[in-house]
């Protein structure tokens, strides 16, 4: 093990306490369970992609501690990251590492980044796989009610192609995120790995949304 993950090995058991009390109150599928799968997952694949497994999964810990949905005020800066990491005495290095990492993770659209480093690719396809399959489907519906959306409005049809200023703003019901976003990720998955276990899940994904379409108006 370098250093480096030496470092981010020693931080990973205060982290997970960590992200345990920041998202304690949180039900709409950003909870702490949710970061708990994409750490075991994000080490899982830098295990097999040959990434660093402890730094991909102290920046998987951390990965929504700003998130702009939850935390817009300190997204920015990264500055629940950086304090926890400063708290632990983290190298300065490492800080850059996980900042960078957690910067470049989300789907923003169009604008949507392909992470900078093997450790970043493997948080990036972890969060995105948690976004799929029956697990994605269950946090797409939380996520939407604990934002007052409705399940399905067929008079609101989806937007594609949006950019990351547009796929913000939107507030559409949680059927459109399928087609916004959900469908979108199997073919943006970075890692061989991922992009494997991608697939089943998509596949899942979309005989669910055809069965819940074909149910909507009743027998």
């Amino acid at each position: 093990m370098t250093p480096l993950g030496e470092a981010a090995a020693a931080l990973i058991p205060a982290a997970e306490n960590y992200i345990k009390e920041l998202f304690a109150g949180d039900f709409g599928g950003h909870d702490a369970d949710h970061t708990l799968r994409v750490y075991r997952t994000a080490v899982f694949l830098a295990e097999k992609e040959g990434a660093d497994p402890a730094v991909a999964g102290l920046a998987a810990l951390l990965h929504d501690a700003d998130d702009r949905k939850l935390f817009p005020d300190t997204c920015a800066r990264k500055a629940n990251a950086v304090s926890f990491l400063r708290a632990g005495g983290a190298p300065d290095e490492l800080i850059r590492r996980v900042v960078t990492i957690i910067s470049e993770v989300s789907f923003a659209g169009t604008d949507s980044v392909v992470p900078s480093s093997p450790e970043g690719m493997c948080v990036q396809d972890a969060d995105r796989l948690d976004a799929i399959g029956a697990v994605g489907i269950a946090r797409a519906f939380a996520y939407g009610g604990s934002r007052g959306r409705k399940m399905y409005d067929p008079a609101e049809p989806p937007e594609t192609g949006l950019t990351a200023e547009a796929y913000r703003a939107r507030q559409g019901c949680t059927v459109n995120h399928f087609y916004e976003k959900l469908f979108l990720l199997k073919d943006m998955m970075n890692t061989d790995t991922g992009k494997a276990l991608a697939v089943d899940r998509d596949r899942f994904m979309r005989a669910f949304l055809e069965r819940f379409l074909a149910e909507w108006e009743g027998p």
